[in-house]
């Protein structure tokens, strides 16, 4: 359950329903999701929180399944069950195959293993690692 409100476009006000103008015509829908209008409680956060993220996840190096998978392997790893979510539908709507998906989530699990093992076994960097 939320710790604010979820506010619908009636609750919210101006500054908070501009930036809900400008996701809708970013995505194409009518929808703006509950993470959104959680953050329309703070207008100056929703502002920055998507103006960043329209230019994190924007056109860059990256092409944009790659930037959902990264988001997804992060969103597991802070155990943000509703990121994971946003963002696997946001790859599956960039082209993520479930096959693709298995094999993200194969890798973000091995991660996760051999993270915790070097961790836990305090390995030193190897010298030719080092940037």
């Amino acid at each position: 359950m939320a710790v604010v409100p979820i506010l619908p476009d009636e609750a919210a006000g101006a500054e908070a329903l501009a930036v809900f103008a400008e996701i809708r015509a970013a995505r194409g829908t009518d929808y703006i999701n509950h993470f959104w209008r959680a953050l329309a409680a703070d207008p100056a956060l929703l502002r920055a929180t998507w103006d960043r993220l329209q230019q994190v996840m924007g056109p860059g190096t990256l092409d944009p399944l790659t930037k959902e998978l990264i988001y997804i392997a992060v969103s597991v790893t802070n155990g943000c069950g509703y990121c994971i979510h946003s963002h696997t539908a946001a790859a599956r709507a960039r082209g993520l195959t479930d096959a693709q998906h298995a094999e993200a989530l194969a890798v973000i699990a091995m991660a996760s293993q051999t993270n915790a093992l070097a961790t836990a076994l305090g390995v030193e960097v190897d010298e030719r690692f080092r940037v």
